[in-house]
Order: C-alpha cells, then structure tokens, then sequence
C-alpha cells in the first residue's frame, strides 16, 4: 500500500477517523478546526499534503451545516496546498432526503451539496447506505456507496429468533430488506406509509405475513423514531410477535427517539458509528463499528482494486 497518503478529520467523529486510521496502522493527519467568536469557522492543515493522496472524514450529523462546512474549508484547504488528490469520506451524507421537489418552488438540497462539494475541488465521494440510490446521480465525480448490510448482519445472525421475518417500514428501504433477508435466509414484508409532518407518519398497509413472527425491522437511518415507531404499531395490530429487533446503519437519533422506540417489545436495536454520541445507558442498544469497512475500502482505492465487494 502506497505511503504517501493522508487521513484528516472534521470535528463530527473523531473516533470513527481514529479508529480508521489504527486499522491502516497510521497516525491521524494533524490540522486545527476553530471558531471564531461570529461563528465562522478556521482550518489550519499543520503538515504537508504536497503531491500526496488525502482522506477527508467528515460525517454530515447535526448540526449538519457546521459540518458541511468544516468538509468544504479542508477540501479548499487541502486543494491550495497542492494535494494530489481528495476523497471525501462522508459516512452520512446529510440533505440526501431532499433528493426531489414536493412542490414548485422547493430546492432539490441534496444536488445543490453535491454540486458544492465537486465545485471546491472534492475529486471523490466515498459514502455509506445512501438515503436514495439517484443521489449518486447528482455527482459528476465518482461516488462510492458503503453497505453497513454485511457488518450489521454478521452480528443480527447471532440474535434472530427462528421464522423472524425482515420488515421494510416504507417501499424505500424494500431493496435495503430484501439484501437484509438473503443474507440472514429470512422472508420479507413491507409497509407502505404516508407522511403527515415531517416528523409524523401513517401506515396505511402490510404487505406479507407477520402473524405470531419475531420481525427484523430495518432502514438506512433512524432520526426521531417516528416511522419505527408506526411500523411497530402496525405489525403488533397485524398480530407480530412482540418480539422486534431494528437494524440501521445511521443513528441520528434525535430528541424522541429514544422514548418512542424504548418499548418493551423492542428487544435490540442496532447501529453503527457512522455518527458520534449513541447513548452508552440504553440498554438494548448497540453499536457496531464501520471502521474495517471503510479502512478496507481506502486501501483498495489506494491499491487501484475494485470496492465491490464491500
């Protein structure tokens, strides 16, 4: 594996970039993020980048615009110091929900970030279970979409009760499910919804079987709770098992969230450390690290080789 590459982090998850980086046995690249009294925010890189391949680690977890933020000042940074390269490792990509116009006069934000980042000098996205394929769609540099699949069912085969059924809680997350169900040899049933608010939804059907089954409820993201909370309401009427596990990659886990989805019926909910902060006091809650996933994908991009596999 070449030398001559760098890993920076933004202040949204140090120990994911730590932990990164102690996979590909190198230290975290040295820079200094600061605000100033208005707000603004500096960066200083405290070592050079001349020539050399440079990782940027900057999740987009509240508050979404800070980070988003810091991401564009490194690139720029890293851009006038002459860097080879810049790959942007953005394990949650915020603004990828508005991914379309719901009305006339609606910006499509997830383009517009796109456009930012490529238009300060970002040569390479590397991100993780996209909220929406198309987003890729929006870059004109390559994209890299992560799953958290594989990781996270490594560690639900281990839990699962016999005859669990994989429930997608919307027609968007039904692909994310049917992976979810070939890997861990389970059926599948989705719920179609309706959004009221932005923070409120309606299940309006089932589609398959859940009656007297343990239900593996999973989505790429869990934010205030409000549509696993639904869903749980939904499968408990269709007679489910009260005996839920929810998987997702992102755990934003707004204020909520944790009151919705700490029910008894809830047996574990799992995520990964794509965003910092999950409560270390809840107990049916855990935490599965990404970091060999992303690591094992800087040293096949830094060797040429395909990411495929991961």
């Amino acid at each position: 594996m070449p030398k001559e590459f760098l890993i920076f982090a933004g202040t949204a998850n140090p120990d994911l970039t730590s932990a990164i980086a102690a996979e590909l046995k190198v230290l975290p690249g040295a820079c200094t993020i600061t605000r100033f009294p208005d707000g603004e925010i500096s960066v200083e890189l405290l070592q050079s980048v001349r020539r050399k391949e440079v990782f940027l680690l900057q999740t987009l977890s509240p508050p979404v615009n800070d980070h988003l933020i810091e991401l564009l000042a490194l690139t720029d940074a890293c851009r006038r110091s002459a860097a080879a390269r810049i790959t942007a490792i953005v394990p949650y990509l915020g603004y990828t929900r508005s991914d379309k116009r719901h009305g006339r006069r609606q910006p499509i934000a997830g383009r517009m970030v796109a456009d930012v980042m490529e238009a300060v000098g970002i040569d390479h996205v590397l991100t993780m279970d996209l909220h929406a394929p198309q987003i890729e769609g929006f870059f004109h540099i390559p994209v890299d979409n992560l799953s958290a699949v594989l990781t996270l069912s490594n560690t639900l085969g281990k839990k699962l009760a016999a005859g669990f059924v994989v429930v997608a809680p919307d027609g968007g997350a039904l692909r994310l499910a049917t992976e979810y169900a070939q890997r861990l040899n389970g059926t599948v049933a989705v719920l179609h919804k309706r959004r009221e608010t932005g923070t409120r939804t309606h299940v309006t059907h089932l589609v398959g079987d859940v009656r007297d089954k343990p239900c593996l409820i999973v989505d790429d993201m869990i934010s205030t709770g409000g549509t696993l909370a639904s869903c749980i309401e939904a499968l408990s009427r269709a007679g489910a098992r009260p005996d839920f596990t929810i998987a997702a990659t992102h755990g934003l886990l707004l204020p909520g969230a944790r009151q919705k989805l700490s029910q008894e019926a809830v047996k574990k909910l799992l995520i990964t450390d794509t965003i910092a902060g999950a409560p270390t006091d809840w107990p049916s809650l855990e935490v599965v690290s990404i970091a060999p996933v992303i690591a094992e994908a800087i040293k096949r991009l830094l060797e040429h080789q395909s990411l495929g596999e991961l």
